[in-house]
């Protein structure tokens, strides 16, 4: 699957958002190296705590089903915002634990697209080794 696909199907999660509150919808696609895709789509909760972003329901999933970061090729993160949908704080933080830091993310909304990585969007870490 080549990068263009992951952003369509990742658009194509963005339709099983809910998203009551905000009206913001993500979508994302973790391709593996198997050629495996799981997607997922943003969350809302009227309690926004509860809320889970389109990212992390995505990585989730592969880590649901017996992935591990090693075996994930790209993740696509997709929103109808005006602006390139970049993960918040918490999406993050769980990104660079559950993706090798150099693994490929595509941001995009129906203009523009972006390529970048978790080492770019979140220098200096706080990981595992942190805690020894």
């Amino acid at each position: 699957m080549n990068r263009d696909q992951l952003i369509e199907k990742a658009f194509k999660a963005m339709e099983n958002a809910y998203a009551p509150y905000s009206n913001y919808h993500v979508g994302a696609c973790v391709l593996t190296k198997d050629n495996k895709t799981f997607i997922g789509a943003n969350i809302e909760n009227a309690s926004y705590g509860a809320t889970n972003c389109g990212e992390r329901s995505a990585i989730f999933a592969a880590y649901s089903h017996g992935y591990r970061k090693a075996d994930i090729a790209a993740l696509a993160i997709v929103s109808d915002g005006d602006i390139l949908a970049a993960p918040c704080g918490i999406c993050r933080q769980v990104l660079a634990e559950l993706l090798e830091g150099d693994t490929p993310i595509y941001l995009s909304n129906k203009k523009e697209s972006l390529e970048t990585t978790i080492d770019a969007l979140l220098p200096m870490q706080f990981t595992s080794e942190d805690l020894k």
